[in-house]
């Protein structure tokens, strides 16, 4: 249910990607929508557009091995799961209902925050990830409520859908801050124009990404209804609801200096004034009205 934490590793490894794009490409002095007579406007954008794509595509692929590795991520041996074997089969059960070309592997994470998540480049390489305070607060039936939540956006193939949104953002990115940098440069002195282009560029990537990361969480809200509705189908309305509700029971208790660490991060935090517009999730309370109301 967390494509906050997912979105957020996502975001992360892209701005990484994209600013490496950035450096290499001006290093090796790949710019071919310059002329000598200035900008070519076409030109850029398709470059933007070729490096603005693979960046976010390439950020896709590493989805799995950045969110093993920032989270610490045990993956359960499917053939010997242990005491976790009751996890594997319902997520198997699940992605079974859901017609997944093939099981996603499933992991389990240490923290004591109520938190699960989802990610991978296609619907066949998966990676569904519960965090021990979820298995130790919840119980069967909202377990499953939450494992068909996440099942249903790799389904619904959510992360290539917002892997193809960040990569128009990303195109947008990279042509207004090389736009904007080339007219800076241009009223410095020449021999400090290839510099000052290159910094100003840098430092504009990040800013217009920050502002960019606000359209992709836009979508990302919309997204999370979506996949609201795919868990109540795969795990039962009534499973669905219920975790949606023991999450705003949790949230409820956090202490109020806890929640301001935490919530960019959490599964059902939701911040308000500007970084309301950076939550890739829609109020808890307005997601469990809509199931209700879809009964």
């Amino acid at each position: 249910m967390n494509m906050m934490k997912r979105l957020f590793l996502f975001m992360v490894v892209n701005v990484l990607v994209l600013l490496t794009i950035s450096i290499v490409t001006q290093a090796l002095g790949l710019r071919p929508y310059l002329t000598a007579y200035g900008l070519d406007y076409q030109a850029l954008m398709v470059f933007c557009l070729l490096w603005g794509m693979g960046g976010a595509f390439i950020s896709l692929a590493l989805s799995r091995v950045t969110a093993k590795w920032m989270l610490g991520v045990h993956v359960i041996d499917p053939q010997r799961p242990g005491e976790l074997g009751e996890l594997v089969e319902t997520v198997h059960r699940l992605a079974r209902s859901a017609s997944l070309p093939r099981m996603p592997e499933v992991g389990v994470y240490e923290s004591p925050e109520v938190n699960a998540f989802a990610t991978g480049p296609t619907r066949a390489r998966a990676l569904v990830a519960v965090s021990s305070g979820l298995l130790e607060r919840m119980n069967r039936s909202q377990l499953e409520g939450v494992l068909g939540h996440e099942v249903a956006h790799v389904a619904n193939g959510d992360m290539v859908t917002m892997t193809l949104i960040q990569g128009v953002v990303n195109a947008f990115v990279m042509f207004f801050a090389r736009i904007i940098a080339f007219a800076v440069s241009q009223n410095v002195k020449e021999e400090s124009r290839r510099m000052v282009n290159f910094i100003v560029t840098i430092v504009l990537e990040i800013a217009l990404s920050f502002l960019g990361a606000m359209v992709v969480a836009w979508f990302s809200r919309r997204r999370e209804f979506r996949a609201d509705a795919g868990g109540a189908r795969l795990s039962g309305g009534t499973s669905m609801v219920e975790a949606l509700k023991a999450l705003k029971r949790y949230t409820e208790r956090i202490g109020v200096e806890e929640h301001a660490s935490v919530a960019t991060l959490k599964i059902s935090g939701q911040p308000s004034g500007l970084l309301a517009l950076l939550s890739t999730h829609p109020p808890l309370e307005e997601r469990i009205a809509r199931l209700e109301g879809a009964r």
